[in-house]
C-alpha cells in the first residue's frame, strides 16, 4: 500500500469530470438564447463607436482643410504686405536718388555761379573798370 491518497486513476478520472463539466459549462453558454442579444447590443454599440468616430475624423479633416485655407490666405496676405514693402522701399530709395541729384546739381550750379563770379571780378580788376 502506498502512502499517496489519489492514485494514478483517481487523478486521471478528476481530471476526466473536470474537463467533461468545463466543456458542458460551454455548450450551455453556447445554446444561452440571451447570447444573441448580447452580441447584437455589442455590435450596435460597436457600430455606434465606429459611426462616432468617422463623424470626428470627417470633422477633424473638414478643420484641417479650414486651417489650411487659413494658412493659404494668410501667406498670401504676408506675401502681398512684403511686396508692397519692397515697392514702397524701392520708391523711397528712387526719390533719395533723385533729392541727391537734384542736391548735387544745384551745388554744381552754385559752384559754377561762384566760378563765374570770380572769373567776372577778375576781369572787371585787369580792365581796372
Amino acid at each position: 500500500m502506498s502512502f499517496q491518497t489519489p492514485d494514478l486513476r483517481d487523478r486521471q478520472s478528476a481530471a476526466a469530470a473536470a474537463k467533461k463539466a468545463l466543456l458542458e459549462k460551454f455548450r450551455t453558454a453556447a445554446q444561452d438564447p440571451g447570447l444573441a442579444e448580447k452580441e447584437a447590443a455589442r455590435r450596435a454599440v460597436a457600430e455606434a463607436r465606429d459611426k462616432r468616430n468617422a463623424e470626428r475624423e470627417a470633422a477633424r479633416k473638414a478643420r484641417e482643410a479650414e486651417l489650411a485655407a487659413e494658412a493659404a490666405r494668410q501667406a498670401e496676405i504676408a506675401e502681398k504686405a512684403r511686396k508692397e514693402q519692397e515697392e514702397l522701399e524701392r520708391l523711397i530709395v528712387a526719390e533719395k536718388a533723385e533729392a541727391e541729384e537734384r542736391l548735387l546739381a544745384e551745388q554744381k550750379a552754385a559752384r559754377d555761379a561762384r566760378y563765374a563770379a570770380r572769373k567776372a571780378a577778375k576781369k572787371v580788376r585787369r580792365r581796372g573798370f
